[in-house]
């Protein structure tokens, strides 16, 4: 037998030509000329701009600066810390808020009851709603004559015929809540598609051994929910971070620069102040903190490990 299986000939494996070879090369090249068009140019872009005196309304400074930019940024501009400060004090609470209020969410419309679907439907249709529009219905709630202010009022929160949003004591909670109206259905979401892969047998083992609610929560639901809260936390940090759109709506950064966030501080350099090189390097060093908390957080978070 091992005979004639030597003896049998060899099929020949077929060869393939250079063209073959540099096929999947050229399906992937139109994608990749893209993320150069729309990822690279840009940072690069904003690298380049960030070592030069670029101010519009003053043209006779513009040219090659250096680093003048990031000593200025580290060394003559308490407003950059100020901003940074608050920029963190806004993720934390914001992610922390969206992250526990989405988890409750998720863990309720998991659960069978009639109208779940209904029910599932309003907790997720504020995400499709945009921050633009989202600070149109939170500024009219918000309205000191119609809007709730004047409920607030009356429980002594706030003045009469005052904005909350233009109240030092009140406008941060007043963009917190409207951020986590729009925030919250994220965490939704995503934990709700991970619930819904864990086993129900782990459950249903976990009851024959007298395990009640609170232990098959922390030690089934929370360790399969690990990497997706890890990925959802960074994430939403990530974009609660770079949050523009509503705070620049609903406040404006004000009052009195209250609620101004590092990002928003960047496009009032830029676009009311014309100073587009220090607002590239502003932007510059935003990018490098994301990039080393985002790090740092995977390695603390090790995530990708194993859950089980």
């Amino acid at each position: 037998m091992a005979d004639a299986v030597a003896k049998q000939p060899r099929v020949p494996r077929p060869r393939t030509g250079g063209s073959t070879r540099r096929l999947p090369y050229l399906l992937i090249a139109p994608a990749g000329l893209l993320m150069l068009g729309f990822i690279a140019y840009p940072m690069l872009s904003v690298l380049y701009y960030s070592l030069q005196n670029y101010n519009v309304t003053k043209p006779w400074r513009n040219g090659f600066a250096g680093l003048d930019n990031f000593t200025r940024i580290f060394t003559d501009d308490p407003q950059f810390w100020d901003t940074l400060a608050f920029s963190g004090r806004w993720v934390v609470t914001e992610v922390l808020l969206q992250l526990v209020l989405g988890l409750a969410l998720a863990l309720l419309v998991n659960q069978t009851f009639i109208g779940r679907g209904i029910a599932r439907a309003l907790v997720f249709s504020p995400w499709a709603v945009s921050g633009v529009l989202t600070t149109t219905i939170w500024m009219l709630l918000y309205n000191p004559s119609t809007g709730i202010s004047r409920y607030l009022a009356d429980a002594g929160i706030g003045s009469y015929g005052t904005s909350v949003l233009s109240d030092p004591d009140t406008v941060f909670w007043a963009a917190v809540l409207a951020e986590l109206w729009r925030g919250v259905p994220f965490f939704a979401i995503l934990i709700l598609a991970d619930l819904q892969s864990i086993p129900k047998d782990l459950y249903e083992a976990a009851s024959v051994d007298g395990a009640g609610r609170a232990r098959q929560f922390f030690h089934i639901t929370l360790p399969h929910l690990k990497d997706a809260i890890i990925l959802s936390t960074l994430l939403r940090g990530v974009w609660e971070f770079n949050n523009v759109d509503l705070l620049y709506t609903l406040t404006g950064g004000g009052p009195a620069g209250q609620t101004t966030t590092l990002p928003l501080y960047v496009a009032n350099t830029g676009i009311d102040g014309h100073d587009f090189g220090y607002a590239a390097a502003l932007t510059t060093v935003a990018f490098v903190i994301l990039l080393f908390c985002s790090i740092l957080y995977l390695r603390l978070s090790k995530f990708g490990g194993d859950n089980k």
